[in-house]
């Protein structure tokens, strides 16, 4: 939806697509992109494979959640163009070395891809504008772990490197994106496109909705990637505050986005809120070019 929602978006110059190993393997979230891309009419951008393991820990995936494919009962198209033949971490190198603007990065899954580039080559940070983050969780606890989200859990490693690269940062955890749900009645306005794109969004979602009702007993699943994208295309949806935050790495609290506010060193803008409404609307809105 994340990816839908960019491809629609003629604001950003979607300039690539990097997949790494998270809720699936690296190797289906990259034939995932392609075909995401391919249904949304945008096979024009390429789709460069990521890192396939975290840096010191073990690969953790969320099939039990999100399926096998990574994306429940939707099945995408073939893809129009195979992933490009170097890796996402040499992409990103060679990219944000040469970069004659700096280019904004939409982190929507384990950071491992951006903290090997920067751990390569620290340089590169000057090409960096801007980092938006799906990541990370304070009030809301975690959801994989009592104390962590998945994508910081995943590789908290990671999370800590690009936390600590001195580029801005914003980071948008469980506290916001559970606030915006695919409820029925939304569901409802989505199916009600009707087009390919629309009935593939809805099919990944309703297969999660499931599964949330099933294991949370919620009503509706959190749309938490395609907030990323809703930040930079409106951050006037949301409220935001500066603080500092750490990613835990050790024992029972692996994973944990450590929160200080007041701090008078912050290095991130920590999202509190979303017009859940209005961002859904956005998303509608741009589904419907699709």
């Amino acid at each position: 939806m994340a990816l839908f929602l960019a491809a629609a978006s003629p604001e950003l110059d979607l300039k690539a697509v990097c997949t790494v190993a998270g809720n699936v393997r690296v190797e289906t979230c990259t034939a995932n992109a392609l075909g995401a891309l391919a249904l949304a009419g945008r096979g024009d951008v390429p789709v460069f494979g990521g890192c396939e393991s975290p840096l010191k820990v073990d690969p953790v995936f969320a099939d039990h959640i999100h399926g096998e494919s990574g994306l429940g009962r939707a099945i995408l198209p073939p893809p129009r163009r195979d992933a490009e033949p170097i890796d996402a971490v040499s992409w990103l190198i060679e990219t944000l070395s040469a970069a004659e603007a700096p280019v904004t990065l939409a982190i929507t899954g384990p950071a491992t891809n951006l903290a090997t580039a920067l751990t390569r080559a620290p340089d590169i940070a000057a090409g960096i504008a801007e980092i938006v983050i799906m990541g990370g969780a304070d009030i809301e606890g975690g959801n994989i772990t009592p104390h962590a989200e998945f994508n910081f859990y995943a590789d908290p490693h990671a999370a800590g490197i690009v936390l600590a690269c001195g580029r801005p940062i914003t980071v948008i955890g469980l506290d916001t994106t559970l606030q915006l749900r695919c409820t029925p009645a939304r569901m409802d306005r989505l199916n009600a496109i009707g087009s390919p794109v629309a009935r593939a969004g809805w099919d990944m979602m309703e297969h999660v909705n499931t599964i949330y009702g099933e294991i949370y007993g919620a009503e509706g699943a959190a749309l938490h990637d395609p907030c990323v994208i809703l930040y930079l295309l409106r951050p006037d949806l949301f409220d935001a505050e500066p603080v500092r935050i750490a990613a835990l790495t050790e024992g029972e609290m692996r994973g944990h986005s450590a929160v200080t506010r007041g701090s008078a060193d912050a290095n991130a803008l920590w999202v509190t809120r979303i017009d859940a409404e209005a961002a859904f609307a956005l998303l509608l809105e741009r589904i419907v070019r699709l």
